[in-house]
């Protein structure tokens, strides 16, 4: 960067910082939910997908998925969602319990046009004059698994390992098995006349990586895939607008506002466990950020290599763990700052935990409709119950030996995994330990099981260590007791998802018919 250009941008990210609330707050974002996510939805994180591979041969491996950019319409061109080139994404990793990253896994993105103009085409006859300009796609044609020619953007990313801090530790890079540095993102599904096998196309872009200090090679997928996070995102912020009454847990696929309509955009890393765990502790810690030059200027005469000016520190600006937690258990005020926050911080955050507020609206909205004639939250406060699902893990299950309470997802990976087929949707609260919360798989029905969790399911576990008969939940309890509850009305089935890495299914195409070729679905 020009050294005059970068004093600007230093002495405007001072300016900015003497004038304003402190910019890690102003700028944080997550989940949408949020209040500055709409300010930098490219650094959305959405969901964060942890588990032991259960794909057959690969037993001795993690699979970390980062999802960002929420609610991607397929048809959202002509741009589609392309990664921030200024930003930088991280895949955290705590492997001692202390709840400070030791090993950090860096993406950093970088757009390219083919001979810096994309494709160009010569208009104008000899009269006129013929010029030869620049197209307003980023493809010329179609695109196959042998055929790249006519794609003229090209999104490429490199990965770095970190040990120890992540902006202080020290850095090597993560290399494809042959040396090559350089990692290509495929185009998003821009439909099925531009892409007409965009599973085969996308696969080429898996990668298999040398790990630094590893003599097990790993595995790196980023690209765009269809969502698989269910949920009846209309019905649920909408004053949790169902009654969840007991039933059977059934797929309902038309309750379901996301799955099958958006995608999202995963980072996904395959790594050996014996290269990411720390001598005898076998339980790991991981959550994933995104973080932002902390200032930036505007151009009045963008180029596309450099729309605006970014310069100084980076700032964190994005947060996920375990799902919901900023959505359901983090007060208003503090959602920002939650995300702009290490685990090493969280005591600050401490009270949502303790006393939350969630099972009370849950009790307010409910209680009448469900027949109920006295409170159904849990009252056994502090909710210690609450602080092992969210804050240490749970003992015996996946609680680090010198834990530090800190919100961040938690794997056993001693305990193997269960085959794709028997997985249970209810994990641990279904019998399945490999399962949320130990870790995260796709399939698991996180929206059913945190509302268990937060109404009290852990205390009615063998030999409850949380609760005591003068504090457990009483009375009939609609969302435990019975058969299992579908709270929400939407489900992901095992047999819906990839049964391989990167584990999430190709990405809905932005159109499935070809109207020149006189067909369509």
């Amino acid at each position: 960067m020009d050294r005059s250009i970068k004093k600007l941008i230093m002495m405007a990210a001072a300016s900015t910082m003497i004038c304003a609330a402190p910019l890690g707050v102003a700028m944080a974002s997550s989940h949408r939910e949020a209040p500055a996510i709409a300010e930098t939805p490219k650094l959305d994180g959405t969901d964060f997908y942890m588990f032991r591979s259960y794909e057959p041969g690969r037993e001795g491996y993690v699979t970390l998925i980062a999802n960002y950019q929420p609610l991607q319409a397929p048809y959202g061109g002509p741009n589609y969602f392309t990664m921030d080139q200024d930003a930088i994404y991280e895949i955290h990793i705590d492997n001692d319990g202390d709840a400070i990253e030791d090993l950090t896994f860096q993406f950093d993105f970088d757009n390219a046009l083919e001979n810096g103009t994309g494709k160009t085409v010569q208009v104008g006859n000899d009269q006129a004059g013929v010029k030869e300009l620049p197209i307003p796609l980023r493809i010329i044609g179609p695109v196959t698994s042998d055929n790249l020619a006519n794609v003229g953007e090209t999104e490429t990313y490199t990965l770095t390992m970190i040990e120890g801090d992540r902006r202080m530790g020290v850095a090597h890079e993560v290399t494809i098995v042959g040396g090559q540095t350089q990692f290509t993102k495929p185009i998003d599904n821009i439909g099925e006349k531009s892409l007409p096998e965009y599973g085969a196309f996308a696969d080429q872009f898996i990668y298999e990586v040398q790990i630094p200090g590893c003599d097990a090679t790993g595995k790196v997928f980023v690209g765009q895939r269809a969502e698989a996070f269910a949920v009846n995102l209309g019905q649920v912020f909408d004053l949790v607008n169902l009654v969840p009454l007991e039933g059977a847990l059934t797929n309902i696929r038309a309750n379901d506002e996301v799955v099958d309509e958006f995608n999202v955009t995963s980072l996904a890393l395959e790594l050996p466990i014996s290269c990411i765990t720390n001598e005898d502790e076998p339980v790991i810690g991981a959550w994933t950020t995104a973080s932002l030059p902390q200032a930036e200027i505007g151009d009045p005469t963008p180029s596309y290599e450099n729309p605006s000016l970014q310069g100084g520190a980076f700032v964190q600006v994005s947060r996920l763990s375990a799902p919901l937690v900023n959505e359901i258990v983090i007060g208003l005020p503090f959602k920002d700052l939650f995300n702009a926050s290490e685990p090493k911080d969280d005591a600050q955050f401490a009270d949502f935990v303790t006393n939350p507020t969630f099972p009370f609206l849950i009790d307010a909205l409910f209680r009448q409709a469900l027949g109920a004639s006295d409170d159904i939250a849990p009252n056994n406060f502090p909710r210690n119950d609450l602080v092992a699902a969210f804050l240490t893990g749970i003992a015996g299950v996946n609680q680090p030996a010198n834990v530090q309470g800190a919100e961040m997802m938690r794997l056993n990976t001693q305990i193997p995994p269960t085959p794709q087929a028997q997985q249970h949707v209810l994990g641990v609260l279904g019998g399945d330990n490999a399962g949320f919360p130990n870790g995260r798989r796709p399939v698991d029905d996180v929206v059913d099981i945190e509302l268990r969790v937060a109404m009290g399911a852990l205390c009615y576990l063998p030999d409850d260590p949380f609760c005591t008969a003068e504090n457990a939940p009483v009375g009939d309890q609609p969302f435990i007791d019975g058969a299992p509850t579908n709270a929400d009305g939407s489900l992901v089935g095992a047999n819906e998802l990839r049964p391989d890495f990167p584990y999430l299914n190709t990405p809905i195409a932005g159109a499935s018919n070809n109207l020149a070729s006189g067909t369509q679905e």
